[in-house]
């Protein structure tokens, strides 16, 4: 069974048409790329897998169930979870207290008086298991906001595995990074993919990362689908070629 399937799912705003005709599914597993021109519709794609807002046509099931009219926070708790361009983070807080306020309100114990100390060692044990599989251990203790954007976005990652997620939707996850952050992010983004089993769909500009990491890729352009297929597939798709490469069809 498919994790994901959106069938002829669209999106009107008033008299704009964002989306149309969406029809794709993403596999237990997979890490999928979506890729198009600036307006293609791959935020709106996004939003209405994330709960931010119903599709206004087609349908939406994860897991064999629909989610049409689950609100994000319920989505989260069935295990989709998204990332924003924007980094959301506790800026002046140190790492490890980001990634505690994580694993605490993932347990349901941020709005319990008292723990006990079975139950903060718990705690303490997820952190240290979250820094480790994002690999930001030695800088734990440093305050949130001093560390680099990359950085910042890996323990953007960290804060989302605290509530083990099934399906992460990661928007842009290397925009602003240089060369070295930019292969960190990409490597992170395969460990948790091979290594966690975590199945993932991606917005993302940078067609060397596209083509290099994704199993498959969903071309979007005005709001429709242009093409899918895996890297060696669209690359040769002169539709995509015209539409978004920017090589003559």
């Amino acid at each position: 069974m498919s994790l994901l399937v959106l069938e002829n799912v669209g999106r009107r705003f008033g008299a704009l048409q964002a989306l149309s005709g969406i029809s794709l599914s993403v596999e237990p597993g997979e890490l999928r790329a979506v890729i198009g021109p600036n307006g293609a519709g791959k935020t709106t794609l996004f939003n209405l897998i994330s709960g931010f807002f119903p599709p206004t046509e087609g349908s939406i099931t994860f897991e064999g169930q629909p989610i049409t009219a689950v609100n994000p926070t319920a989505l989260v708790k069935r295990g989709i979870i998204r990332t924003f361009q924007i980094t959301e983070i506790f800026l002046s807080l140190t790492v490890r207290e980001n990634f505690r306020i994580a694993v605490e309100t993932a347990m349901g114990c941020n709005l319990r008086p008292w723990m006990s100390a079975a139950m903060r060692a718990a705690i303490m044990r997820k952190v240290d298991e979250l820094a480790d599989i994002v690999r930001i251990s030695a800088k734990m203790d440093r305050v949130a906001g001093e560390l680099s954007h990359g950085d910042q976005r890996v323990v953007e990652i960290g804060i989302v595995l605290a509530n083990a997620p099934k399906l992460l939707l990661l928007d842009e996850p290397t925009a602003g990074m240089g060369d070295e952050e930019t292969h960190h992010m990409t490597d992170l983004i395969r460990r948790l993919n091979k290594n966690q089993g975590i199945a993932m769909l991606f917005v993302e500009h940078d067609m060397a990362i596209v083509f290099g990491i994704a199993d498959r890729i969903t071309v979007l352009d005005n709001g429709r689908m242009l093409a899918e297929g895996n890297a060696t597939e669209i690359a040769a798709n002169p539709r995509v070629q015209s539409a978004y490469l920017g090589q003559a069809a």
